[in-house]
């Protein structure tokens, strides 16, 4: 559960405050702020999710560095980043608001719920292609919720490692692996899928969907933005088996390509999953396997994170990947090949 929740705007409401020495008071929902910045790193975007203006966003921050004697954002720099006082104060301000709320609600006689709730953060591609599918089949036989983390590999690695959520679950490839401390995080291998070049069947019979391509008839490409995850594995395959190509779409997110690709625009590399999932089966495979790449799908969880809920989940997964993973669990603990660098397509 994230700890805004339930706390947000209400004038009629009194927030409730830790009384400080000096007999000012520390209001709860500057904690609540402060937290809300520092996952976001926006001011402007933590203040709309917190139904404030950004101007009294703002002020309650800067009562809460007054009120603790140090600067918990550094100002110097752009985008919004947390000063090293910021880094050490952020676990501090989660656990003290974690036990507020979950006195609150001891002493108010409801159950609590949070050993119950697992945060996860995966790929928006891997978001709306397996996790409704995964949840299914995960929570049937307990009661469990979820908050979602999406976004690109950098963002999810950073939210693991800054204990923002609980489980990181990714594509992985041997090639352009996560560099993640084997010997802190733990990994799991869900299944694995292809990521492999697609069109729509007008532009194949139409003959502009050719692999490899000539001068004469470049081939329309659709592209991840450079340094998304999935363009540096769309960079190992061409640099084996080169193309003639053009760019004509370039996008961060999947199903942006996978749309323009349905609608005859060009090549888009999807992965299967994304494919199924979008039920748009008038996008036809291409190419073959030399332009294919398979991928793993794999979990992490820091090995420190000893929280029950989470290992009861963790047991799952295990579970489900012994019956769905060809082959059972990967090796906890076995380091990463060092990385290959790739080359991008003009």
């Amino acid at each position: 559960m994230r700890p805004q929740s339930g706390y947000q705007g209400g004038n009629r409401r009194r927030d409730a405050s830790i009384a400080c020495k000096t007999g000012s008071m520390m209001e709860l929902r500057w904690l609540q702020d402060f937290l809300m910045v520092a996952e976001t790193g926006n001011f402007t975007r933590a203040a709309e999710k917190r139904n404030t203006s950004q101007a009294a966003f703002s002020r309650r921050i800067k009562s809460l560095e007054a009120w603790l004697g140090f600067d918990l954002i550094d100002r110097s720099v752009y985008p919004t980043q947390l000063t090293p006082q910021g880094e050490r104060f952020r676990e501090h301000a989660g656990e003290l608001l974690r036990q507020m709320l979950d006195s609150r609600v001891e002493l108010g006689g409801k159950p609590l719920r949070r050993n119950e709730h697992i945060r996860i953060a995966l790929p928006f591609a891997m978001a709306t292609a397996r996790l409704p599918h995964w949840w299914q089949v995960w929570s049937q036989e307990r009661r469990l919720s979820c908050s979602v983390v999406v976004g690109n590999i950098h963002d999810l690695v950073t939210s693991l490692v800054s204990d923002n959520v609980d489980l990181m679950i990714c594509y992985h490839h041997a090639q352009q692996p996560i560099h993640l401390d084997p010997d802190r995080y733990e990994r799991v291998t869900l299944g694995t899928e292809f990521l492999r070049p697609y069109a729509s069947e007008g532009l194949v019979a139409k003959g502009g969907a050719s692999l490899p391509g000539r001068t004469s008839h470049p081939v329309p490409l659709l592209m991840y933005s450079p340094g998304v995850y999935f363009a540096r594995l769309v960079d190992l395959i061409l640099e084996n088996t080169p193309i003639v190509g053009v760019r004509v779409i370039e996008s961060d997110m999947s199903d942006v390509l996978c749309g323009m690709a349905l609608g005859g625009r060009g090549v888009a590399w999807l992965t299967e999953g994304t494919v199924a999932a979008s039920g748009r089966k008038r996008l036809t495979p291409i190419g073959g396997d030399k332009w294919a790449l398979p991928l793993s799908l794999v979990a992490f969880r820091d090995r420190m994170n000893s929280q029950r809920p989470l290992n009861l989940f963790w047991s799952e997964l295990c579970r489900y990947s012994a019956g769905h993973a060809g082959g059972g669990l990967a090796k906890t603990g076995s380091r990463p090949p060092a990385k290959r660098p790739g080359k991008s397509l003009s």
